[in-house]
């Protein structure tokens, strides 16, 4: 009786546990069913890449109105049903600022970077890395890409990791040796990242939406691009094509900026530079800039510029951000992976 009642109780628990990650999580876009929406039509929104009821929410009218099968009514009924489960409306700044006390820091492997950072990446938001080859930009995404599966406490995130790789210089060898830095078990730090290489821009795009399936049925706590914009320089060539370019990259990344807002995310991404050969370039100590233009400096919300030191060391500046102080932070690339200069 003793053995029943106990096997009970840990149902109970696991169905608790179960409600409150349901809670907290974001909802999956079958909760509809429960609000009065066909599962027909719920299957139709996760056909156009809709897998959560706040991606329902953040969508403009139209991306649902060009559904197959979805009339202007139905896309309007699908749409209040789902605003009245996730709260769209205006707070106070006392709400806002415990949530962001919630926020959860992922390390960098590096303390001063992370001392810079404020405790790493923050998630729930995009990150850029930008700077000339060499300056450890791929050597971060790899580190980060282990850091986000320690627990909490370590300066982890406890989830898995997304990447997406344009450059092909995703190498797993260097999260074995992040891993055996962190005593982790290899094998399970390689099971816990999810690789994609992408071949051009619209590739790219069409793995955003494979992304967020992955996401709603697992727990993901980093997603790493890298880089951003590689193939955007060879798919479209020439002032001709620059407005089509800037329009595919803005909507590129506001897919990724919905992905940090609905399943909280952080967002990582690498961006190449380019010299100014312009007059003004005589009068700069560092004629370099970022790639993406308007576009790319909108959408990130920290800009992180890494440039070369002596030997090992890199030194990482605060180029922009809404809340952190301008700054500089020198870290080293070791062999395993990004940490701190050894004296």
């Amino acid at each position: 009786m003793t053995a029943a009642m106990q096997q009970q109780a840990q149902e109970v628990n696991a169905f608790q546990q179960v409600e409150e990650e349901e809670q907290y999580g974001p909802l999956l876009v079958r909760v509809l069913e429960q609000h009065g929406i066909a599962a027909n039509d719920c299957k139709k929104l996760q056909e156009a890449g809709f897998y959560t009821v706040e991606s329902v929410v953040y969508a403009p009218r139209k991306k649902l109105t060009d559904i197959k099968g979805l009339s202007d009514q139905k896309a309007d009924k699908i749409q209040m049903e789902a605003m009245k489960l996730v709260p769209t409306g205006f707070t106070t700044a006392t709400e806002m600022h415990l949530k962001r006390s919630q926020i959860i820091q992922i390390t960098t492997g590096s303390k001063e970077l992370d001392k810079l950072l404020n405790g790493g990446f923050e998630t729930g938001s995009i990150t850029e890395l930008f700077g000339e080859f060499r300056t450890g930009k791929s050597q971060l995404c790899h580190t980060i890409a282990v850091t986000c599966q320690l627990p909490i406490d370590n300066g982890g995130a406890e989830g898995k990791c997304l990447y997406i790789d344009t450059e092909g210089t995703f190498r797993p060898e260097r999260l074995l040796a992040v891993a055996e830095r962190y005593g982790l078990q290899g094998s399970d730090v390689l099971d816990n990242v999810a690789y994609a290489r992408a071949y051009n821009s619209d590739h790219q795009m069409t793995l955003l939406t494979q992304a967020a399936a992955m996401m709603s049925e697992s727990r993901y706590a980093v997603v790493v691009v890298d880089s951003a914009t590689a193939c955007y320089r060879t798919d479209y060539t020439g002032r001709g094509e620059l407005s089509a370019r800037q329009m595919h990259l803005a909507q590129f990344l506001r897919g990724l900026l919905k992905l940090a807002d609905e399943f909280g995310v952080a967002v990582v991404l690498t961006n190449q530079v380019v010299a100014q050969v312009d007059g003004a370039s005589m009068f700069n100590a560092d004629p370099k800039k970022p790639i993406g233009g308007n576009i790319m400096a909108h959408a990130s919300t920290t800009r992180l510029y890494l440039r070369k030191g002596r030997g090992e060391q890199r030194i990482c500046k605060i180029y922009d951000s809404p809340c952190l102080p301008e700054g500089e932070a020198v870290f080293a690339i070791n062999a395993d992976g990004v940490g701190d200069v050894k004296d």
